[in-house]
């Protein structure tokens, strides 16, 4: 399958706590970047799960901030926000919501097809 390989040839891994709230961003098995994130709310939590980013999208408009990474999950991704008051807390529709100059940091860093775990 085509997205196997983009998705064995990139050395990133993205790990999401939802318990904590922190995205921490690994290469080669190695954490370098660790973020504030927010999560979803208890009435629509975030999904857990091994998932992967299938698409990038630069200012995607209306709440999403600065950038969205879209998951293979229908629906979901990782994405800046018009609300930062928001990061660090329980407060999205499932969504990641990370501050605008983070998730564009991120977005420039990690390719599509990188693996995201959330715990």
């Amino acid at each position: 399958m085509i997205f196997d390989s983009i998705r064995s040839k990139s050395s990133y891994t993205i790990r999401i706590n939802t318990s904590s709230r922190i995205l921490t961003l690994y290469k080669s098995g190695i954490p370098i970047k660790k973020y504030g994130v927010a999560v979803g709310k208890p009435s629509t939590p975030t999904p857990k799960g091994k998932f992967y980013i299938i698409n990038k999208i630069i200012n995607p408009g209306g709440p999403f901030g600065a950038r969205w990474l879209g998951l293979n999950i229908r629906g979901y991704g990782i994405h800046g926000t018009n609300n930062p008051s928001s990061i660090g807390k329980s407060i999205s529709n499932g969504c990641i919501r990370m501050f605008n100059r983070d998730v564009i940091e991120l977005s420039k860093m990690v390719p599509i097809g990188t693996p995201v775990d959330i715990i």
